[in-house]
């Protein structure tokens, strides 16, 4: 098991959660007054997903997460993201959690199986951090901690060896490797079958510095080319155009690890209440379907709607349900295998000029020369420095 898969774990499934909660909140159709409440919105959508990346892209968090260490448990990952996705103003009941869940890491793991290399895994990475930043262009103090994560990344990744990536790449489908949950997106494009699993292609561009298949080339005992003899590789394979951008800006080339939500596509996935091995069922269509009423037209559909009321205090409260309505939520998490029991953890959001603050401490730790780093002790558990975040 490869000590430095959790970093690339960790940021990966933090965009497509972050991918996921954009889209929901952009596609977000208030009755009403719309001219205020669309505005409010839209105000509301970016301080969701700022706290969270705050959250996420803390200096001495990150200092943390990039030592070296074994991958956490699937509980105690998935305790991180209940927390970072309360970090917000937003709410999440379980059985919402457990569908945006599912989508988080069957989309990574379709992305680490169809990587043509082993160190395409990292610009997977830098792919979700680009787009990340794309949400937060209007934020210098953001973009400041996600560019200088990029820069760590580098650092940390950056002289790592084939073997080393190949190390990586196994140990997250290891720990994928159990999970065979049905998305409604992967099986429109049939690239998931029913039982869950993915369909890899066999046809498109080779990695880079690879030939396309299809020639075998014999030599003598000088090491000089004699004969030659070509054979059908049953594939439409191209050679790749170039490589891939591993800077802190570039062209990635590989288009793994975008935001396929930028355009909106039915996704949906059903988690039994009698699976033993987490796997799920979905369906899905793009016209309404009598036979199926569970089927959802739209990616905002499948999220269900977004309640928003004011709370006693002068915060505006938000509760999103990943359900069509809050009798299938309820239905949900009624019948949850007891395995996916997790405890949910609320935080509460901190007022504007409390948040600012801290932004700017922030700022000020990358001016500072010779910061002392995170006092723990390796091996100390990344959930016990997400409660002081």
């Amino acid at each position: 098991m490869s000590v430095r898969a959790l970093p690339l774990l960790f940021l990966n499934l933090g965009g497509e959660m972050l991918y996921i909660l954009d889209q929901r909140l952009r596609a977000q159709n208030i009755p009403g007054d719309k001219a205020r409440r669309d505005e409010w919105t839209e105000v509301d959508r970016k301080r969701v997903l700022h706290d969270i990346i705050l959250t996420m892209f803390n200096k001495s968090f990150i200092e943390e997460l990039l030592k070296p260490q074994e991958l956490y448990s699937k509980k105690a990952l998935r305790t991180i993201y209940d927390r970072l996705a309360h970090a917000s103003i937003m709410k999440l009941n379980q059985a919402s959690m457990d569908k945006l869940y599912d989508l988080m890491t069957m989309a990574l793991k379709y992305q680490v199986l169809l990587c043509p290399r082993p160190k395409d895994v990292l610009l997977v990475t830098f792919n979700h951090l680009d787009t990340i930043k794309g949400l937060i262009q209007d934020n210098p103090a953001l973009l400041h901690l996600v560019d200088e994560t990029l820069r760590q990344l580098i650092e940390v990744y950056g002289g790592l060896s084939a073997g080393e990536f190949q190390l990586i790449r196994q140990t997250l489908l290891t720990f994928f490797q159990d999970l065979h949950i049905r998305v409604s997106l992967f099986l429109k494009d049939k690239v998931q079958n029913s039982n869950g699993r993915f369909v890899l292609p066999v046809s498109g561009p080779v990695p880079w510095g690879i030939e396309v298949p299809g020639l075998i080339r014999m030599f003598d005992n000088k090491g000089e080319e004699v004969r030659r003899v070509e054979f059908p590789h049953g594939g439409n394979y191209v050679t790749a155009p170039k490589e891939g951008s591993f800077e802190v800006y570039g062209d990635r080339v590989l288009k793994l690890g975008t935001n396929m939500y930028s355009v909106n596509r039915p996704v949906e996935t059903h988690t039994s209440g009698t699976s033993k091995n987490l796997s799920s069922q979905a369906q899905q269509s793009i016209a309404p379907n009598p036979l199926a009423k569970e089927e959802l037209n739209f990616l905002a559909k499948l999220m269900g709607g977004m309640e928003i009321k004011k709370t006693s205090g002068p915060e505006p409260g938000f509760r999103l349900n990943l359900f069509t309505t809050d009798e299938e939520e309820e239905q949900a998490a009624l019948t949850r295998p007891e395995e996916l029991s997790h405890e949910v953890v609320n935080i509460q959001a901190t007022q504007d000029q409390q948040r600012n603050q801290e932004l700017a401490r922030i700022m000020g730790e990358f001016e500072v020369m010779d910061q002392p780093r995170w006092s723990a002790s390796k091996g100390d558990d990344l959930l016990a420095m997400m409660d002081e975040l």
